[in-house]
Parts: structure tokens; C-alpha cells; sequence
């Protein structure tokens, strides 16, 4: 990788307070989307790659590099984009020291087969990432590999290291992260890793969505938003935050995820649930409103139902 320049990845909090309300902070962020040429930056002294797909629908990993070695974190979700990130790593030539996994999302442990294959490398979460998606793995192969075929990989593998919040771990200069155990969130559990360097940053996984609807159907929206309020007390507000569906923000952003969600609550609770069709047509009426995208749409459509349950409107 070349050293970069000026970061034109970043949502920054000077772009967003520029805006007022919701869905204005939602024109400008997809706007500034389409300008995007690059997917790396400097951090520090670090290059970070961002690996980004559109197929079947987009998504990032990432590639940091050290002086001598590199350090993925998580590993996409289809045969051709995890061997495709296993080829860019392949052409920097420097060792692959370690694959870090953010969550236990299949989009984000699915890849890590084909991207670690034939290494005797840690693959590295938490405990309670690692358990959760070796416990879902089998229902998540019974749905998604009717829908993937043989884009879903069939050599799945875990983490056979995990960590604890606080560890540091050392994968050489310039590949030192700091962990943060986030608990239950967008996920059943999530974590951060926090990269060392003069310039603060983050991989966050799917804490944030960058402007495109989210996942809620794990049903722990509130956990999630505990968190958000959490992760703005403690995380430096010129920290760049790398996220799993998306560019690059920083934390004044996670101001916008949070409004997503009560929106996303409101929404529901005003829906006429004598007709559960039509209740489900007026949330994705509201929520496109409050972000005029299509981007991930279906992630809103499937969390539609597990939470109206837990609101009490729907059985």
C-alpha cells in the first residue's frame, strides 16, 4: 500500500453538525458516499485497508499493515469475497499475522475459512463472540445456504484464540490493539478493537451503520442503545470508528444511530397492528423516510416482526 493522503473516507463530526435533523444529516452522508474514490488511509503510522464488497449487498473488512505483517479484521461473508480478500493480503507480502472478529455475524465470521487457509494463525474475539457463532452456525447454515449456494462457504472455521476486555494484544509495530467488551448491542454480544497510534482508531463492527438500515432482528435494541451511550462517553470524538457496513465516522455519529433506532421504535408503535402486513409497510414507509436509501433495506424488513413482539404489538 501507498501512504495515503487527506482522508476522504470519513464521515466527520465537522460534516455532520453542519446539518440539523435526521434527514438532512442522511442527504449530506450519501452524497459525500458517492464521492468516495479511495479505500485507504494513514492511521498513524499504519496503513488500514478497507476491503469493501457490494455483493450480495455491502460490506467491509479490513486490512491493517504493519512494518513487517498485517492484521485482517473479520472476514466477509461469500467464497468470492473472502478468497478475494484473502488474495489482497496475499499481494502485499507480508506475513498474515492475525484475523480479529468484531461479532458473531456470519457476514463477519463466514470468510474465515478461505481467508486463513493453510495459516496456523490466531483468529481472535472474545469469548462470548466465539461461542455464539460456533452455538447459530448450524441455523444460520440451514437458511443462508438455500439462499447463497455456492457462494456460502462450506469450510467454516472460528476463533482459537479469545480475549478479554482491557487485554492488549501485539501482532508487531504497528499492529497493537486494545480490546473493549461491548456486551449484548447490535449483536447477541460485540466488541472493539482499538488500533495504537498517533491518530486514534477503531474497528467497531456493526455498532454503527454508515447511512444504510440496519440489522436489528438479534430483538437487543435496547442493549444497543445502552451502549451507544456508553461508547459517546468514553470514545474520543476524533476517533476514526471503521465500520462493518459503510465509511469510516467518528463518534459524533453515533448520535445518528441512536436517533435510527427510537425512530425505528416510534415507527412501530404507532403502526395499526390489526393488519400486520400493512403495520410492516408503514415501518419501511417511515424508516425510508428518515433515510431515503435502499441500502440494506432488507435488514429493516427482517427486524420488523422480532420487535414488534418485544413491544408488545404483534404476537
Amino acid at each position: 500500500m501507498k501512504p495515503g493522503s487527506d482522508d476522504i473516507n470519513t464521515l466527520s463530526r465537522r460534516d455532520l453538525i453542519r446539518t440539523a435533523g435526521a434527514g438532512a444529516l442522511a442527504g449530506v452522508g450519501l452524497a459525500m458516499a458517492g464521492t468516495v474514490t479511495s479505500a485507504q488511509e494513514r492511521t498513524g503510522t499504519v496503513d488500514v485497508e478497507r476491503h469493501s464488497v457490494e455483493m450480495p449487498f455491502p460490506l467491509n473488512a479490513y486490512v491493517v499493515e504493519g512494518e513487517d505483517g498485517l492484521v485482517v479484521v473479520d472476514a466477509t461473508l461469500t467464497n468470492t469475497a473472502s478468497r478475494e480478500l484473502r488474495a489482497r493480503v496475499d499481494g502485499l507480502g507480508k506475513p498474515l499475522r492475525a484475523v480479529l472478529l468484531t461479532h458473531p455475524h456470519p457476514d463477519h465470521y463466514a470468510g474465515l475459512g478461505n481467508l486463513t487457509e493453510g495459516l496456523d494463525i490466531p483468529i481472535v474475539s472474545l469469548a462470548s463472540v466465539n461461542d455464539i457463532a460456533r452455538r447459530d452456525d448450524a441455523e444460520k447454515d440451514a437458511v443462508i445456504s438455500s439462499m447463497f449456494g455456492e457462494e456460502w462457504p462450506r469450510n467454516r472455521v472460528f476463533p482459537n484464540d479469545t480475549v478479554g476486555d482491557g487485554d492488549m494484544l501485539d501482532f508487531g509495530p504497528g499492529l497493537r490493539f486494545t480490546v473493549m467488551d461491548v456486551g449484548p448491542a447490535e449483536s447477541f454480544h460485540d466488541s472493539i478493537f482499538v488500533l495504537e497510534g498517533s491518530a486514534p482508531a477503531a474497528f467497531i463492527g456493526d455498532l454503527v451503520y454508515s447511512f444504510m438500515h440496519p440489522y436489528m432482528a438479534d430483538n437487543t435494541n435496547p442493549e444497543w442503545k445502552r451502549a451507544i451511550g456508553r461508547l459517546r462517553s468514553e470514545l474520543p470524538e476524533d476517533m476514526i470508528l471503521h465500520v462493518g457496513h459503510g465509511l469510516p465516522v467518528t463518534p459524533a455519529f453515533l448520535a445518528w444511530q441512536e436517533a435510527y433506532l427510537d425512530r425505528f421504535e416510534a415507527a412501530i408503535k404507532a403502526a395499526d397492528w390489526s393488519d400486520p402486513e400493512t403495520a410492516q409497510a408503514a415501518v419501511v414507509t417511515d424508516m425510508t423516510a428518515f433515510l431515503p436509501s435502499d441500502k440494506l433495506l432488507f435488514f429493516l424488513e427482517q427486524s420488523i416482526l422480532p420487535n414488534a413482539r418485544r413491544l408488545g404489538m404483534t404476537r
